[in-house]
Protein backbone atom coordinates (compact mmCIF):
# COMPACT_ATOMS: atom_id res chain seq x y z
CA UNK A 1 0.00 0.00 0.00
CA UNK A 2 0.87 3.94 -0.91
CA UNK A 3 1.81 6.26 1.25
CA UNK A 4 1.01 9.98 0.13
CA UNK A 5 0.37 10.54 -3.43
CA UNK A 6 2.79 12.41 -5.29
CA UNK A 7 4.17 9.34 -7.00
CA UNK A 8 1.69 6.69 -7.93
CA UNK A 9 1.77 4.75 -4.95
CA UNK A 10 3.05 0.98 -5.91
CA UNK A 11 5.13 2.30 -8.40
CA UNK A 12 8.34 0.45 -9.27
CA UNK A 13 7.19 -2.88 -7.46
CA UNK A 14 6.53 -5.98 -9.35
CA UNK A 15 3.57 -8.31 -9.10
CA UNK A 16 3.48 -11.56 -8.17
CA UNK A 17 4.72 -13.83 -11.10
CA UNK A 18 6.81 -11.31 -12.74
CA UNK A 19 10.06 -12.69 -14.19
CA UNK A 20 13.60 -10.57 -14.50
CA UNK A 21 13.76 -7.78 -17.39
CA UNK A 22 16.82 -6.80 -19.49
CA UNK A 23 17.51 -3.03 -18.42
CA UNK A 24 18.85 -0.55 -20.73
CA UNK A 25 18.68 -1.23 -24.15
CA UNK A 26 19.02 2.10 -26.27
CA UNK A 27 15.78 3.74 -27.54
CA UNK A 28 15.40 3.60 -31.06
CA UNK A 29 15.39 5.71 -33.85
CA UNK A 30 11.91 6.95 -33.91
CA UNK A 31 11.45 5.36 -37.70
CA UNK A 32 13.16 2.82 -37.22
CA UNK A 33 9.61 0.43 -36.26
CA UNK A 34 6.30 1.85 -37.87
CA UNK A 35 3.06 0.57 -38.81
CA UNK A 36 2.39 -0.12 -42.60
CA UNK A 37 0.63 3.33 -42.23
CA UNK A 38 3.82 5.41 -40.64
CA UNK A 39 2.76 4.93 -36.85
CA UNK A 40 2.12 3.57 -34.13
CA UNK A 41 -1.23 2.30 -33.16
CA UNK A 42 -3.12 1.42 -30.34
CA UNK A 43 -2.68 -2.54 -29.46
CA UNK A 44 1.22 -2.70 -30.13
CA UNK A 45 3.36 -3.74 -27.60
CA UNK A 46 6.66 -3.32 -26.97
CA UNK A 47 9.58 -2.25 -24.12
CA UNK A 48 9.16 1.30 -22.54
CA UNK A 49 11.87 2.62 -20.06
CA UNK A 50 10.33 3.39 -16.50
CA UNK A 51 12.19 4.00 -13.19
CA UNK A 52 11.37 1.06 -9.75
CA UNK A 53 11.59 1.46 -6.87
CA UNK A 54 14.82 1.58 -6.86
CA UNK A 55 15.38 4.38 -8.98
CA UNK A 56 17.01 1.96 -11.53
CA UNK A 57 15.85 2.00 -15.36
CA UNK A 58 14.21 -0.79 -16.43
CA UNK A 59 12.48 -2.05 -19.61
CA UNK A 60 9.02 -3.88 -19.17
CA UNK A 61 6.81 -5.20 -21.82
CA UNK A 62 3.93 -2.30 -22.22
CA UNK A 63 0.87 -2.35 -24.34
CA UNK A 64 -0.14 1.15 -26.20
CA UNK A 65 -4.37 2.07 -25.21
CA UNK A 66 -4.52 4.83 -26.49
CA UNK A 67 -2.77 7.77 -28.53
CA UNK A 68 -3.27 11.30 -28.25
CA UNK A 69 -2.06 14.76 -30.10
CA UNK A 70 -1.02 17.31 -27.65
CA UNK A 71 0.39 20.32 -29.28
CA UNK A 72 1.89 18.37 -32.30
CA UNK A 73 3.44 15.80 -29.70
CA UNK A 74 2.45 12.40 -29.13
CA UNK A 75 1.66 10.83 -25.97
CA UNK A 76 1.20 6.91 -25.88
CA UNK A 77 -1.00 5.60 -23.08
CA UNK A 78 0.66 2.42 -21.79
CA UNK A 79 0.18 -0.49 -19.83
CA UNK A 80 2.83 -2.67 -18.50
CA UNK A 81 2.40 -6.50 -19.13
CA UNK A 82 2.42 -8.54 -15.71
CA UNK A 83 1.86 -5.28 -13.88
CA UNK A 84 -1.05 -3.54 -11.94
CA UNK A 85 -2.96 -1.46 -13.88
CA UNK A 86 -2.19 1.42 -11.08
CA UNK A 87 1.17 1.92 -12.95
CA UNK A 88 -0.18 2.35 -16.08
CA UNK A 89 0.66 6.03 -17.45
CA UNK A 90 1.20 8.12 -20.10
CA UNK A 91 5.01 8.16 -21.98
CA UNK A 92 6.30 10.51 -24.67
CA UNK A 93 7.68 8.37 -27.50
CA UNK A 94 11.13 8.93 -26.53
CA UNK A 95 10.45 6.23 -23.93
CA UNK A 96 9.82 3.34 -26.37
CA UNK A 97 11.78 0.79 -27.86
CA UNK A 98 10.74 1.00 -31.59
CA UNK A 99 13.66 -1.95 -32.17
CA UNK A 100 11.01 -4.73 -30.27
CA UNK A 101 7.69 -3.42 -31.34
CA UNK A 102 4.76 -6.60 -32.18
CA UNK A 103 2.13 -5.61 -34.20
CA UNK A 104 -1.19 -5.96 -33.74
CA UNK A 105 -2.62 -8.83 -36.01
CA UNK A 106 -5.11 -7.47 -38.70
CA UNK A 107 -8.62 -8.32 -37.57
CA UNK A 108 -10.17 -11.55 -38.98
CA UNK A 109 -13.62 -11.73 -40.39
CA UNK A 110 -15.33 -13.51 -37.64
CA UNK A 111 -18.33 -15.11 -38.13
CA UNK A 112 -21.76 -13.74 -37.41
CA UNK A 113 -23.81 -15.85 -35.11
CA UNK A 114 -27.27 -15.05 -34.37
CA UNK A 115 -26.50 -11.70 -36.88
CA UNK A 116 -23.83 -10.51 -33.51
CA UNK A 117 -20.43 -10.92 -34.64
CA UNK A 118 -17.41 -12.52 -32.83
CA UNK A 119 -14.96 -11.76 -30.71
CA UNK A 120 -12.12 -9.72 -31.91
CA UNK A 121 -8.85 -10.02 -32.22
CA UNK A 122 -6.94 -6.86 -32.16
CA UNK A 123 -3.65 -7.04 -29.59
CA UNK A 124 -1.03 -9.46 -29.95
CA UNK A 125 -1.96 -12.97 -29.39
CA UNK A 126 -2.02 -13.58 -25.43
CA UNK A 127 -1.29 -17.32 -23.84
CA UNK A 128 -4.31 -17.86 -21.89
CA UNK A 129 -3.13 -19.28 -18.36
CA UNK A 130 -5.34 -21.60 -16.96
CA UNK A 131 -5.08 -22.19 -12.71
CA UNK A 132 -4.55 -25.86 -12.30
CA UNK A 133 -6.16 -26.93 -9.62
CA UNK A 134 -4.10 -29.50 -7.37
CA UNK A 135 -6.07 -31.84 -5.51
CA UNK A 136 -4.41 -34.04 -2.86
CA UNK A 137 -5.91 -37.62 -2.57
CA UNK A 138 -5.16 -38.26 1.53
CA UNK A 139 -5.34 -35.19 2.46
CA UNK A 140 -8.65 -34.19 4.22
CA UNK A 141 -9.57 -30.68 5.10
CA UNK A 142 -9.63 -30.40 9.55
CA UNK A 143 -12.90 -31.10 10.76
CA UNK A 144 -14.60 -27.88 11.96
CA UNK A 145 -15.86 -29.71 15.37
CA UNK A 146 -13.14 -32.01 15.85
CA UNK A 147 -10.99 -30.88 19.40
CA UNK A 148 -7.34 -29.85 18.92
CA UNK A 149 -4.38 -30.26 20.56
CA UNK A 150 -0.70 -29.35 21.05
CA UNK A 151 2.45 -31.34 19.76
CA UNK A 152 5.85 -30.26 20.14
CA UNK A 153 7.72 -30.00 16.73
CA UNK A 154 11.21 -31.14 16.48
CA UNK A 155 11.07 -29.83 20.80
CA UNK A 156 11.19 -25.91 18.79
CA UNK A 157 7.07 -25.80 19.00
CA UNK A 158 4.99 -23.96 21.75
CA UNK A 159 2.00 -24.90 20.66
CA UNK A 160 -0.15 -27.30 17.80
CA UNK A 161 -3.84 -27.97 16.49
CA UNK A 162 -5.11 -31.41 15.27
CA UNK A 163 -8.36 -32.63 13.89
CA UNK A 164 -9.57 -35.65 12.33
CA UNK A 165 -10.03 -36.31 8.99
CA UNK A 166 -12.86 -35.27 6.82
CA UNK A 167 -13.57 -34.49 2.93
CA UNK A 168 -10.80 -34.08 0.69
CA UNK A 169 -9.48 -30.79 0.25
CA UNK A 170 -8.14 -28.64 -2.73
CA UNK A 171 -4.49 -27.30 -2.00
CA UNK A 172 -3.92 -24.15 -1.95
CA UNK A 173 -6.63 -22.55 -0.99
CA UNK A 174 -5.53 -18.75 -0.89
CA UNK A 175 -2.75 -18.93 -3.20
CA UNK A 176 -0.21 -17.31 -4.09
CA UNK A 177 -1.52 -14.62 -6.80
CA UNK A 178 -2.36 -12.37 -5.01
CA UNK A 179 -3.95 -10.37 -7.80
CA UNK A 180 -6.40 -13.14 -8.66
CA UNK A 181 -9.43 -13.48 -6.55
CA UNK A 182 -12.10 -15.04 -9.21
CA UNK A 183 -13.03 -18.43 -9.01
CA UNK A 184 -10.83 -21.40 -7.76
CA UNK A 185 -10.90 -22.43 -11.43
CA UNK A 186 -9.64 -19.23 -12.85
CA UNK A 187 -12.22 -17.83 -14.87
CA UNK A 188 -14.15 -14.87 -13.23
CA UNK A 189 -17.66 -16.28 -11.36
CA UNK A 190 -20.61 -14.54 -13.14
CA UNK A 191 -21.67 -11.20 -11.24
CA UNK A 192 -24.92 -11.80 -8.41
CA UNK A 193 -27.75 -9.46 -9.36
CA UNK A 194 -28.61 -9.08 -5.24
CA UNK A 195 -26.85 -5.36 -5.74
CA UNK A 196 -23.43 -6.63 -5.40
CA UNK A 197 -20.57 -4.61 -5.85
CA UNK A 198 -18.30 -6.82 -7.69
CA UNK A 199 -17.11 -6.53 -11.38
CA UNK A 200 -17.64 -9.42 -13.72
CA UNK A 201 -14.64 -7.92 -15.73
CA UNK A 202 -16.69 -8.19 -19.00
CA UNK A 203 -17.67 -4.72 -20.12
CA UNK A 204 -13.75 -3.98 -18.93
CA UNK A 205 -13.49 -1.98 -22.26
CA UNK A 206 -10.75 0.55 -23.79
CA UNK A 207 -12.35 3.08 -22.14
CA UNK A 208 -12.51 1.80 -18.55
CA UNK A 209 -8.98 0.59 -18.71
CA UNK A 210 -7.71 4.11 -19.23
CA UNK A 211 -7.47 6.40 -15.90
CA UNK A 212 -9.82 9.44 -16.36
CA UNK A 213 -8.90 11.64 -13.81
CA UNK A 214 -5.41 13.45 -13.35
CA UNK A 215 -5.39 14.43 -9.59
CA UNK A 216 -8.01 14.86 -7.09
CA UNK A 217 -7.48 17.90 -3.98
CA UNK A 218 -9.57 16.76 -1.42
CA UNK A 219 -9.09 18.70 1.91
CA UNK A 220 -5.37 18.75 2.75
CA UNK A 221 -4.35 16.27 0.41
CA UNK A 222 -3.59 15.82 -3.34
CA UNK A 223 -4.28 12.10 -4.93
CA UNK A 224 -3.12 10.74 -7.77
CA UNK A 225 -6.17 8.10 -9.08
CA UNK A 226 -5.02 4.39 -9.69
CA UNK A 227 -8.13 3.22 -11.85
CA UNK A 228 -10.51 4.75 -13.88
CA UNK A 229 -13.90 6.25 -12.33
CA UNK A 230 -17.06 7.16 -14.43
CA UNK A 231 -17.04 11.09 -12.95
CA UNK A 232 -18.67 13.39 -15.43
CA UNK A 233 -16.84 13.53 -18.70
CA UNK A 234 -16.53 17.50 -18.60
CA UNK A 235 -14.48 16.94 -15.19
CA UNK A 236 -11.84 14.48 -16.80
CA UNK A 237 -10.07 17.33 -19.11
CA UNK A 238 -9.52 19.11 -15.29
CA UNK A 239 -5.74 19.67 -14.17
CA UNK A 240 -7.54 18.92 -10.32
CA UNK A 241 -10.60 18.11 -9.56
CA UNK A 242 -11.83 19.71 -6.40
CA UNK A 243 -13.72 17.20 -3.30
CA UNK A 244 -15.52 19.12 -0.31
CA UNK A 245 -13.86 16.31 2.08
CA UNK A 246 -16.92 15.92 4.25
CA UNK A 247 -19.71 15.53 1.69
CA UNK A 248 -17.37 14.52 -1.51
CA UNK A 249 -19.29 16.51 -3.66
CA UNK A 250 -17.16 17.81 -6.75
CA UNK A 251 -16.38 21.38 -8.51
CA UNK A 252 -14.65 22.34 -11.46
CA UNK A 253 -12.43 24.53 -9.53
CA UNK A 254 -11.21 25.56 -6.56
CA UNK A 255 -13.01 28.52 -6.68
CA UNK A 256 -16.11 26.82 -7.07
CA UNK A 257 -15.20 24.54 -3.98
CA UNK A 258 -14.69 27.48 -1.66
CA UNK A 259 -18.00 29.04 -2.51
CA UNK A 260 -19.35 25.71 -1.86
CA UNK A 261 -17.76 25.81 1.73
CA UNK A 262 -19.52 28.62 2.56
CA UNK A 263 -22.80 26.85 2.47
CA UNK A 264 -21.94 23.41 3.10
CA UNK A 265 -22.46 22.93 7.27
CA UNK A 266 -21.14 19.11 7.23
CA UNK A 267 -18.28 18.95 9.44
CA UNK A 268 -18.45 14.79 9.49
CA UNK A 269 -19.92 12.26 7.36
CA UNK A 270 -23.72 12.24 7.66
CA UNK A 271 -25.15 9.63 9.66
CA UNK A 272 -24.90 8.55 13.09
CA UNK A 273 -21.50 7.90 14.94
CA UNK A 274 -21.04 4.77 16.17
CA UNK A 275 -17.94 4.54 17.58
CA UNK A 276 -15.28 7.28 19.06
CA UNK A 277 -12.39 6.52 20.96
CA UNK A 278 -9.46 9.15 20.48
CA UNK A 279 -8.83 10.91 17.16
CA UNK A 280 -10.80 8.28 15.47
CA UNK A 281 -14.79 7.63 14.45
CA UNK A 282 -17.04 5.51 12.70
CA UNK A 283 -20.30 6.97 11.44
CA UNK A 284 -22.81 4.71 10.21
CA UNK A 285 -24.61 5.76 6.96
CA UNK A 286 -27.53 4.54 5.36
CA UNK A 287 -26.77 4.30 1.42
CA UNK A 288 -30.95 5.09 1.12
CA UNK A 289 -31.00 7.70 3.32
CA UNK A 290 -27.88 9.85 2.16
CA UNK A 291 -28.28 8.97 -1.00
CA UNK A 292 -25.93 11.71 -2.60
CA UNK A 293 -23.19 10.92 -0.12
CA UNK A 294 -22.87 7.46 -0.64
CA UNK A 295 -22.81 7.69 -4.43
CA UNK A 296 -20.28 10.50 -4.16
CA UNK A 297 -17.94 8.29 -1.88
CA UNK A 298 -18.04 5.03 -4.46
CA UNK A 299 -16.95 7.51 -7.09
CA UNK A 300 -14.07 8.67 -4.76
CA UNK A 301 -13.76 5.00 -3.72
CA UNK A 302 -13.73 3.47 -7.36
CA UNK A 303 -10.76 5.91 -8.51
CA UNK A 304 -8.69 3.36 -5.75
CA UNK A 305 -10.80 0.11 -6.61
CA UNK A 306 -10.30 -1.82 -9.56
CA UNK A 307 -12.25 -5.40 -8.94
CA UNK A 308 -15.50 -3.33 -8.12
CA UNK A 309 -17.87 -1.44 -10.22
CA UNK A 310 -20.44 1.66 -9.38
CA UNK A 311 -23.48 1.28 -9.13
CA UNK A 312 -25.89 4.48 -8.35
CA UNK A 313 -28.51 2.30 -6.31
CA UNK A 314 -26.64 2.54 -2.57
CA UNK A 315 -30.07 1.85 -1.10
CA UNK A 316 -29.25 -2.00 -0.89
CA UNK A 317 -25.94 -0.85 1.18
CA UNK A 318 -24.46 0.27 5.05
CA UNK A 319 -21.20 2.66 4.26
CA UNK A 320 -18.76 2.74 7.70
CA UNK A 321 -16.85 5.48 7.20
CA UNK A 322 -13.70 5.87 9.46
CA UNK A 323 -12.48 9.36 10.34
CA UNK A 324 -9.61 11.39 11.80
CA UNK A 325 -10.77 14.08 14.11
CA UNK A 326 -9.21 17.54 14.55
CA UNK A 327 -9.78 21.40 15.14
CA UNK A 328 -11.10 21.43 11.53
CA UNK A 329 -13.61 18.59 11.64
CA UNK A 330 -14.12 14.94 10.65
CA UNK A 331 -12.05 13.79 7.81
CA UNK A 332 -12.58 10.53 6.13
CA UNK A 333 -9.73 8.08 6.32
CA UNK A 334 -11.07 5.12 4.68
CA UNK A 335 -14.67 2.86 4.79
CA UNK A 336 -16.34 -0.16 4.11
CA UNK A 337 -20.15 -1.08 2.63
CA UNK A 338 -21.32 -4.03 3.48
CA UNK A 339 -24.70 -5.32 2.27
CA UNK A 340 -28.04 -5.08 4.24
CA UNK A 341 -28.98 -8.54 3.71
CA UNK A 342 -26.25 -10.98 2.37
CA UNK A 343 -27.43 -14.74 1.84
CA UNK A 344 -23.71 -15.35 1.65
CA UNK A 345 -22.77 -14.05 4.42
CA UNK A 346 -20.75 -10.97 3.77
CA UNK A 347 -19.78 -8.53 5.88
CA UNK A 348 -17.60 -6.29 3.57
CA UNK A 349 -18.85 -5.57 0.04
CA UNK A 350 -15.60 -2.91 -0.55
CA UNK A 351 -12.89 -1.97 1.72
CA UNK A 352 -10.62 1.39 1.25
CA UNK A 353 -8.12 2.98 3.43
CA UNK A 354 -7.08 6.10 0.86
CA UNK A 355 -3.77 6.50 -0.12
CA UNK A 356 -2.23 9.26 2.77
CA UNK A 357 -3.68 7.00 5.54
CA UNK A 358 -1.81 3.53 3.94
CA UNK A 359 1.01 1.81 6.05
CA UNK A 360 -0.60 3.45 9.10
CA UNK A 361 -2.64 0.65 10.47
CA UNK A 362 -6.10 1.75 9.43
CA UNK A 363 -6.69 -1.02 6.85
CA UNK A 364 -6.51 -3.65 10.18
CA UNK A 365 -8.70 -1.69 12.04
CA UNK A 366 -11.62 -1.34 9.35
CA UNK A 367 -11.16 -5.18 8.90
CA UNK A 368 -11.31 -5.22 12.69
CA UNK A 369 -14.16 -3.00 12.94
CA UNK A 370 -16.11 -5.09 10.19
CA UNK A 371 -15.68 -8.51 12.49
CA UNK A 372 -16.69 -6.21 15.75
CA UNK A 373 -19.96 -5.88 14.26
CA UNK A 374 -20.53 -9.25 13.03
CA UNK A 375 -19.84 -10.27 16.82
CA UNK A 376 -22.68 -7.86 17.84
CA UNK A 377 -24.97 -9.50 14.90
CA UNK A 378 -23.95 -12.89 16.17
CA UNK A 379 -22.80 -14.12 12.51
CA UNK A 380 -19.35 -15.31 11.13
CA UNK A 381 -18.76 -12.95 8.32
CA UNK A 382 -16.01 -12.79 5.15
CA UNK A 383 -15.38 -10.02 2.65
CA UNK A 384 -16.65 -10.60 -0.75
CA UNK A 385 -14.36 -11.43 -3.48
CA UNK A 386 -12.96 -10.50 -5.33
CA UNK A 387 -10.49 -8.73 -3.28
CA UNK A 388 -7.87 -6.38 -4.93
CA UNK A 389 -4.20 -7.00 -4.28
CA UNK A 390 -3.85 -4.93 -1.71
CA UNK A 391 -7.14 -5.58 0.24
CA UNK A 392 -6.16 -9.67 0.10
CA UNK A 393 -2.70 -8.89 1.94
CA UNK A 394 -4.69 -7.36 4.43
CA UNK A 395 -7.12 -9.81 5.43
CA UNK A 396 -4.13 -12.16 5.13
CA UNK A 397 -2.59 -10.39 7.68
CA UNK A 398 -5.57 -9.91 9.97
CA UNK A 399 -6.80 -13.42 9.63
CA UNK A 400 -3.30 -15.16 10.82
CA UNK A 401 -2.59 -12.30 13.09
CA UNK A 402 -6.37 -12.97 14.96
CA UNK A 403 -6.07 -16.60 15.00
CA UNK A 404 -3.08 -16.91 16.15
CA UNK A 405 -3.68 -14.36 18.95
CA UNK A 406 -6.30 -17.08 19.94
CA UNK A 407 -3.93 -20.13 19.55
CA UNK A 408 -1.20 -18.85 21.80
CA UNK A 409 -3.69 -17.68 24.54
CA UNK A 410 -5.10 -21.24 24.88
CA UNK A 411 -3.82 -22.95 28.27
CA UNK A 412 -3.39 -26.11 29.22
CA UNK A 413 -5.85 -28.02 32.15
CA UNK A 414 -4.39 -30.73 34.36
CA UNK A 415 -1.04 -30.90 32.08
CA UNK A 416 -2.87 -32.13 28.90
CA UNK A 417 -2.29 -30.36 25.93
CA UNK A 418 -5.00 -27.55 25.24
CA UNK A 419 -7.58 -28.08 22.82
CA UNK A 420 -10.19 -26.27 20.65
CA UNK A 421 -12.03 -26.70 17.47
CA UNK A 422 -12.20 -25.02 14.13
CA UNK A 423 -15.85 -24.03 14.67
CA UNK A 424 -14.55 -22.08 18.38
CA UNK A 425 -12.26 -20.23 16.44
CA UNK A 426 -15.09 -18.87 14.37
CA UNK A 427 -17.58 -18.46 16.82
CA UNK A 428 -14.62 -16.11 18.97
CA UNK A 429 -13.77 -14.29 15.66
CA UNK A 430 -16.91 -14.24 13.55
CA UNK A 431 -14.27 -15.10 10.90
CA UNK A 432 -15.62 -17.69 8.40
CA UNK A 433 -15.10 -21.31 9.11
CA UNK A 434 -13.96 -21.62 5.61
CA UNK A 435 -11.35 -18.40 5.94
CA UNK A 436 -10.26 -20.01 9.08
CA UNK A 437 -8.66 -23.29 7.81
CA UNK A 438 -8.05 -21.36 4.83
CA UNK A 439 -5.87 -19.04 6.55
CA UNK A 440 -4.43 -22.35 8.57
CA UNK A 441 -3.62 -23.60 5.52
CA UNK A 442 -1.66 -20.52 3.96
CA UNK A 443 0.46 -20.47 7.02
CA UNK A 444 1.67 -24.24 6.53
CA UNK A 445 0.67 -24.78 10.10
CA UNK A 446 -0.78 -28.43 9.05
CA UNK A 447 0.70 -31.79 9.43
CA UNK A 448 -0.98 -34.92 9.13
CA UNK A 449 -0.04 -37.46 12.30
CA UNK A 450 -1.59 -40.42 13.21
CA UNK A 451 -5.17 -39.84 11.41
CA UNK A 452 -5.35 -36.18 12.98
CA UNK A 453 -4.10 -32.77 11.85
CA UNK A 454 -1.63 -31.10 13.43
CA UNK A 455 -1.32 -27.57 13.79
CA UNK A 456 1.96 -26.57 15.03
CA UNK A 457 3.48 -22.99 16.04
CA UNK A 458 7.16 -22.89 15.61
CA UNK A 459 9.42 -20.83 17.55
CA UNK A 460 9.66 -18.44 14.10
CA UNK A 461 6.18 -18.07 13.82
CA UNK A 462 5.57 -17.27 17.57
CA UNK A 463 8.24 -15.15 17.47
CA UNK A 464 7.20 -13.12 14.04
CA UNK A 465 3.78 -13.22 15.38
CA UNK A 466 5.03 -11.20 19.02
CA UNK A 467 6.83 -8.36 16.52
CA UNK A 468 4.05 -8.10 13.96
CA UNK A 469 1.46 -7.24 17.41
CA UNK A 470 3.99 -4.81 19.31
CA UNK A 471 3.85 -3.02 15.53
CA UNK A 472 0.05 -2.60 15.84
CA UNK A 473 -0.92 0.04 17.88
CA UNK A 474 -4.67 0.71 16.89
CA UNK A 475 -7.02 -1.75 17.86
CA UNK A 476 -10.76 -1.86 17.85
CA UNK A 477 -12.22 -0.72 21.63
CA UNK A 478 -15.41 -3.25 21.69
CA UNK A 479 -16.68 -0.64 24.67
CA UNK A 480 -16.64 2.08 22.80
CA UNK A 481 -18.96 0.51 19.95
CA UNK A 482 -22.76 1.83 20.07
CA UNK A 483 -24.18 0.02 17.32
CA UNK A 484 -27.57 -1.64 17.52
CA UNK A 485 -28.03 -4.30 14.35
CA UNK A 486 -31.29 -3.87 12.77
CA UNK A 487 -33.51 -6.67 10.95
CA UNK A 488 -33.45 -5.88 7.40
CA UNK A 489 -35.18 -8.37 6.15
CA UNK A 490 -38.30 -6.33 7.28
CA UNK A 491 -38.72 -4.40 3.61
CA UNK A 492 -40.65 -1.68 5.58
CA UNK A 493 -37.25 -0.55 7.74
CA UNK A 494 -35.32 0.09 4.53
Amino acid sequence: MAEVVSPVPGAGRREPGEVGRARGPPVADPGAALSPQGEIIEGCRLPVLRRNQDNEDEWPLAEILSVKDISGRKLFYVHYIDFNKRLDEWVTHERLDLKKIQFPKKEAKTPTKNGLPGSRPGSPEREVKRKVEVVSPATPVPSETAPASVFPQNGAARRAMAAQPGRKRKSNCLGTDEDSQDSSDGIPSAPRMTGSLVSDRSHDDIVTRMKNIECIELGRHRLKPWYFSPYPQELTTLPVLYLCEFCLKYGRSLKCLQRHLTKCDLRHPPGNEIYRKGTISFFEIDGRKNKSYSQNLCLLAKCFLDHKTLYYDTDPFLFYVMTEYDCKGFHIVGYFSKEKESTEDYNVACILTLPPYQRRGYGKLLIEFSYELSKVEGKTGTPEKPLSDLGLLSYRSYWSQTILEILMGLKSESGERPQITINEISEITSIKKEDVISTLQYLNLINYYKGQYILTLSEDIVDGHERAMLKRLLRIDSKCLHFTPKDWSKRGKW
